[in-house]
């Protein structure tokens, strides 16, 4: 690399068609937004997060408890992919993935610019400490 070279990351190289697995889980910043439960206006469109979590996330961790198997327990989850980008309006606008597919940059905070699994949560970015489970609020 010569002198004034700027390494490129490959989110910033790539479309999020072109990604490897690996580098699509990688996006992921562990905020567990998309774990909330939400409400859809049925007249405008528009989604409002609520105060739930999905009863298989852990809430301190802000991790599922079954990811692997999470569509069979809960239909409803939806499976993130380049080829679904119609469901990237519904993610908070901070989402890598919504961010990406919008031509935007990852924001400081994303621990693929941090370089640290919690900064996240450290910015006071995740749901940690902001909902309660669906578990607890239904008695299911």
């Amino acid at each position: 690399m010569g002198y004034g070279c700027v390494m490129k990351h490959f989110w910033e190289e790539k479309a999020l068609s072109e990604m490897s697995a690996d580098e699509w889980d990688r996006l992921c910043d562990g905020c567990a937004r998309c774990c909330v439960l939400k409400e859809q206006d049925e007249d405008t469109g528009e989604v409002t997060y609520t105060n739930i979590a999905c009863r298989y996330l852990e809430l301190k961790s802000c991790c599922c408890t079954c990811y692997e198997s999470r569509n069979k327990l809960v239909p409803e989850c939806i499976n993130l992919s380049p080829e679904e980008t119609k469901h990237f309006a519904w993610l908070p606008s901070t989402c890598a993935y919504r961010l990406l597919h919008e031509g935007q940059s990852l924001p400081e905070w994303h621990p693929l610019i941090s370089g640290s699994k919690n900064s996240t949560r450290d910015a006071g970015m995740s749901i940690r400490n902001r909902v309660i489970s669906e578990t607890d609020a239904f008695g299911t």
